[in-house]
């Protein structure tokens, strides 16, 4: 497959805030944003979509881990690759990798789980300015796409805008905010801090947190002025919250299901995707006998026989995931890295080797 084009997502937020709108971007989300997802959400009014979160060491080190991290196609734009990272090296060399394929990278600085916190990723480095801007400042140095982090707030709103300052001094194309602590997780979202950071950039400003609606993005937008809004949750339950359906209507859970035996996603990802758009729709009993469904099939003949919904896939998707490699769907393309020692490839645990030495570089490319 040719490299696309790049889409120029700073000129997309230039336009929208002169003509008076702003742009609705799908969140990362570990498991749930793959290109499936993405594929989705783009057709039922989002603009930006993420990739999942990436951790940048294993990305860089291992050639399973950069396939099973990341699947595009010719058609997945505008998306943001985003990185996890403790240090500017390996989030240097795992964005260097991935931009050939990719709109820009996002650095994470804001996830708050307790794994990523001891590991020093995530919302940790919020604690560390200095590092972000050595780390935003090295990937701009060495990329020919836009850079930007997503954060949660710190402590004080002085603190927090402090941050983005220095974020924005080094060079990142926007900045996206979780209106919450690393500590808070369902108390209400602060947006006067996000009105704060607004107030104090030049760069589009993404609000992130508690976007369930059109309406509360459009509210968010009023209160906040920014540029754009990001939602998560709010899209797993209902991936056209952006058109403004209340409910996710029958015809996107087709779509989705069809793009993602299409498109070789794996059947525990399929089966938890159909779950949050259907939730309201499930009860107890149906939601067991949901949750026992162990294949594409099961899953096909249940939502035909219980919502009557109607999917046209080709015979070939419904085999294994192993099989669709014979078909038109799916192209498997490897792409030589560059040599072992400028990446590290060749010394991290999991990496296949070259007749050269050099590690292979395999993503996963769809038509």
């Amino acid at each position: 497959m040719a490299l696309r084009p790049k889409f120029d997502i700073e000129s997309m937020f230039a336009e929208r805030k002169a003509a008076g709108k702003y742009v609705k971007i799908c969140a990362p989300m570990v498991r749930y944003s793959q290109l499936a997802f993405r594929r989705l959400v783009r057709r039922h009014g989002v603009d930006i979509a993420y990739t999942p979160m990436i951790v940048s060491d294993s990305f860089v080190k291992s050639a399973r881990a950069r396939e099973a991290d990341f699947t595009t196609c010719s058609h997945d734009t505008p998306v943001v690759a985003q990185f996890a990272a403790c240090n500017t090296s390996d989030f240097t060399k795992a964005s260097s990798l991935i931009a050939p394929y990719v709109d820009a990278v996002d650095l994470n600085c804001g996830c708050p789980q307790k794994w990523a916190m001891q590991d020093g990723i995530g919302a940790h480095l919020i604690s560390k300015p200095e590092l972000i801007a050595d780390m935003v400042q090295s990937a701009r140095r060495n990329l020919n796409i836009p850079v930007s982090i997503k954060i949660r707030l710190r402590e004080t709103t002085k603190d927090t805008v402090e941050l983005c300052r220095r974020a924005e001094q080094m060079g990142v194309a926007w900045l996206a905010v979780h209106g919450r602590t690393p500590k808070e997780r369902r108390c209400p979202v602060h947006f006067e801090e996000i009105l704060a950071v607004k107030d104090a950039l030049s760069v589009p400003v993404i609000a992130n947190g508690d976007i369930f609606s059109l309406n509360d993005a459009n509210q968010v937008v009023q209160r906040t002025r920014v540029d754009g809004v990001m939602s998560a949750r709010g899209l797993l339950a209902n991936p056209a919250l952006f058109e403004g359906a209340p409910l996710t209507p029958k015809n996107v859970v087709e779509e989705y299901v069809t793009e993602a035996i299409q498109t070789g996603t794996s059947v525990h990802i399929m089966h938890h995707h159909v779950i949050f758009m259907l939730d309201k729709l499930f009860g107890r009993i149906e939601r067991q006998e949901f949750n026992r469904l162990s294949s594409n099939a099961a899953v096909i003949a249940y939502l035909q026989s219980n919502f009557d919904m109607q999917f046209s896939i080709p015979q070939l998707t419904l085999r294994k995931k192993q099989d669709l490699n014979s078909g038109n769907e799916l192209l498997r393309m490897q792409i030589r890295n560059r040599k072992a020692h400028e990446y590290g490839g060749g010394s991290g645990s999991g990496s296949g080797s070259g007749s050269g030495g050099g590690d292979r570089f395999a993503i996963c490319i769809k038509n």
